[in-house]
């Protein structure tokens, strides 16, 4: 009879560490749930507030959660006892076939409370059209420079030679295309160069099927010329890779995207960046 009654308590503790760790667990998976969707809204937030916030809003949620699925098995473990007709000395101690014994209805229930973890923490697929929607912020003008953005090339110079659309890009532009009221804007040296940029968007693909329209790419001498172009259309994004332009707009433009293969501090709370547009714009960081 001692060692019975000294077990018990030994019994306890090993359950309600078990339980302690699937509560932490929980905590774990939230906070990184949260961070994550955090990631793919249209603006940032700054990392230490967010584990701030999301710390105390997954300790709150997982709280309650698991205290409404943990206290599951004490209300399923009591419910037989009430049952149970009082038992005679001359009566058998076996459990009769279908009894639902405590430890049944605890694994039960923890069983149910994981599967319902499990099903809360599941990857969310987004398709390509949702995570443009969702990026773009119910925008409806989108302004974009060619060279670094659309084109491999960086420079005017390159355009006098060769013109390269990036492979990775089409599929997300076209995406776009159909939210937005799309413009291409980019400074050349001579005409040759503007035939050059048109024949290239046009043979990947960019003009067909309702995608970009060619009297939509715009053409400038000067860096200056880019900005005028965009003050003008007034979007509600533009991508550049000129620190410089980009500054000069974030006082007129609602979002702008500043492509830079480097993360740089931030130029003002409206102006995000990315090494690409299709990975800001198609969620292939996922940040």
């Amino acid at each position: 009879m001692a060692s019975a009654s000294a077990s018990a308590p030994v019994a306890g503790a090993g359950a309600g560490g078990g339980k302690d760790d699937e509560l932490a667990d929980l905590v774990r998976r939230l906070v990184g749930a949260l961070a994550r969707y955090a990631d793919r809204l249209p603006f940032d937030l700054y990392r230490q507030k967010l584990r701030s916030l999301t710390t105390l809003a997954a300790i709150s949620i997982t709280l309650l959660f698991a205290w409404k699925m943990l206290r599951a098995p004490q209300e399923q473990a009591r419910r037989p006892r009430r049952r149970a007709a009082p038992s005679s000395s001359n009566t058998s101690t076996r459990s009769r076939p279908g009894t639902l014994t405590t430890t049944d209805a605890c694994s039960s229930a923890d069983s149910r409370a994981h599967e319902a973890v499990n099903q809360l923490f599941q990857p969310v697929n987004l398709t390509l059209e949702q995570l443009v929607r969702h990026k773009l912020s119910e925008g409806r003008r989108f302004t974009c420079r060619l060279l670094g953005v659309i084109l491999e090339e960086t420079s005017p110079e390159e355009l006098q030679n060769h013109v390269t659309v990036k492979p990775s890009v089409v599929e997300v532009l076209l995406e776009i295309a159909k939210l937005c009221d799309v413009y291409l804007m980019e400074r050349v040296l001579d005409d040759e160069s503007e035939g050059k940029v048109l024949l290239a968007l046009s043979e990947a693909g960019l003009f067909a099927g309702g995608g970009l329209i060619k009297d939509k790419v715009l053409f400038c001498s000067t860096e200056n010329g880019r900005t005028s172009f965009v003050r003008q259309l007034e979007p509600d994004w533009h991508i550049d890779t000129s620190p410089e332009i980009v500054h000069q707009l974030a006082r007129f433009i609602k979002y702008q995207l500043y492509i830079s293969p480097q993360r740089p501090e931030r130029i003002a709370t409206n102006v995000f960046s990315a090494p690409s547009l299709e990975q800001y714009f198609g969620g292939l960081d996922q940040r």
